[in-house]
Order: C-alpha cells, then sequence, then structure tokens
C-alpha cells in the first residue's frame, strides 16, 4: 500500500479531498492535515509516501513546504489557482490537481504516483543504475535479463564495446549504444529513447555517469538535460535541434561551441 497524506487548510477541501483518496484501492490514508506545520509534525511518527497538498496556504504553503523537506515524498499539488502549475513542476511533482476537481482526475494522478512509486522501490532493491557489464554469471537467472533493442547491429554488438546494462522495472535490460535516439534527464531519473521503441527506458541514473559511458560513440550533450544520437541529428537553428524523428530539442549555450565544433569537422563546402 502506498502511504498516503492530504493537506489542505479549507475544511470542505480537505474533506472531499480524503474522500476521494479513501476510494483508491491503493492508497492507506496516514493523516489529514489543515496546515504544511501540522503535516510536518505528523510526518515525524508517520512514514509517508505521497502527499496531496494545497498550494495556496496560510503560514507556509506547499511549494515552500516541499522545498523544506530534505528528503520528500512523491508530491501531488492541488490549487484553485493554475497559475501555479508551473512552479509546481520545478519541484518534482507527479502532479497537479486544478480545482475543482473530481475522482476521475484523482485517479488519473493516483495511477502517476502509483507508476513512479514503483520505479522508485524497484530501483530501490536493485541499488543505483548500472551501467556495463553484469558482474556475475547468473544475473540472467536473478534478475531476469532482457533485451531492450533487437537490430541489425545487435548480433554484433556484445562483441564489440557497444552495450551497456540498465536497470529498468524489476529488469536488466540490454541496450545497444547506437539505438540509442536521445537522452533526456528528470531529475535523477533518466528517460532514454531507442530507435524502433514507442516508450522510453525510465532508468534511475545521472546525465554525468551515462555521459561517461556513451559519448565516446556518436553522441553530443546538447543541454543539461539531453544527449543526441549524432547519428539522428537532422538539422539545427540558433537555439534548437531537430532529430530525424522530428523531435525538437532545445541546445544550451555552454554546450554550443562542442556542437559547432562537431558540425564543422564534417562540414563540407562552404
Amino acid at each position: 500500500m502506498i502511504r498516503c497524506m492530504a493537506i489542505d487548510d479549507e475544511p470542505l477541501a480537505l474533506r472531499q479531498l480524503k474522500a476521494y483518496l479513501e476510494k483508491v484501492p491503493y492508497f492507506e490514508m496516514v493523516g489529514c492535515c489543515r496546515s504544511a506545520l501540522e503535516a510536518a509534525r505528523l510526518m515525524e511518527t508517520e512514514p509517508t509516501d505521497v502527499l496531496f497538498i494545497d498550494i495556496n496556504m496560510p503560514d507556509l504553503n506547499g511549494l515552500d513546504f516541499v522545498r523544506s523537506l530534505s528528503h520528500p515524498p512523491l508530491v501531488v499539488f492541488t490549487t484553485a489557482y493554475h497559475e501555479y502549475a508551473i512552479d509546481g513542476y520545478k519541484v518534482n511533482a507527479v502532479d497537479y490537481l486544478l480545482k475543482p476537481f473530481g475522482m476521475a482526475d484523482v485517479m488519473r494522478a493516483a495511477d502517476k504516483v502509483k507508476r513512479q512509486y514503483e520505479l522508485v522501490k524497484a530501483a530501490e532493491r536493485l541499488g543505483d543504475g548500472y551501467v556495463g557489464e553484469p558482474s556475475a554469471s547468473n544475473l540472467a537467472d536473478s534478475i531476469g535479463l532482457v533485451t531492450a533493442a533487437e537490430s541489425p547491429a545487435a548480433a554484433s554488438a556484445l562483441a564489440a564495446d557497444n552495450v551497456i546494462f540498465l536497470k529498468t522495472d524489476h529488469k536488466v535490460v540490454r541496450v545497444v549504444v547506437d539505438d540509442i535516439v536521445y537522452v533526456e534527464g528528470m531529475s535523477e531519473y533518466l528517460r532514454i529513447h531507442l530507435d524502433g521503441h514507442d516508450k522510453p527506458l525510465v532508468v534511475l541514473l545521472s546525465m554525468k555517469k551515462l555521459e561517461e559511458r556513451i559519448t565516446p560513440h556518436n553522441f553530443l550533450r546538447i543541454h543539461k538535460s539531453y544527449i543526441i544520437n549524432m547519428r539522428h541529428f537532422l538539422e539545427m537553428n540558433r537555439t534548437r535541434v531537430t532529430l530525424d524523428n522530428q523531435v525538437v530539442l532545445p541546445f544550451g549555450d555552454s554546450y554550443r561551441e562542442k556542437l559547432n565544433s562537431y558540425i564543422t569537422s564534417k562540414l563540407l563546402g562552404r
């Protein structure tokens, strides 16, 4: 069960939110609080996996409360003010519910929470994201080794330095490096987009660690949140790069020189 706490300074709103959350089959309510300070005291004795918390509250608002937590749980913000949405996502909120919301909205947010919670728990069981060769010969039997990318390059990839292993969703997944189209950073997680795959791999891993492993290949860091496979580079303008799958990504000023140098080294004509 996912241990859930509701926080709202409005009694009627709190009562309605509690009623909705109690209908979510995989949630266990650990408390309902009228203020962030009350929630902080309760969290000292009640381990909490997710907060459903109003942003606009007196004394200490929901955003500042979450920022003050050294190890915040998953967070879903609730508010009547849509202008707070961007601020909510800046603190890595799982979702944002705009009042008035109904049970269907709460269930959509709850499903997002459940997926994120399962990712976190899977990562905790397996440890930090692993990049490299398996350390034991029985790794496939013990934790389920699967192939994430079967491409024409896969047959010879294991013989070359062109394969990495990533922990994701209770499995260790073999990835052919050349099949990576681009990598997207999301706080402590990465979304690895693979050629020919609709859904990216989500792994608990730092951008720096993956960058160290794959940039000897045909990859460039173009932004603090993006690494791209230059084999999928299509075009660029002053601020953005377009890939051959029509994905458009920004590039940062601090990465501009390296990107320009790469292109210049392969440029034909003037």
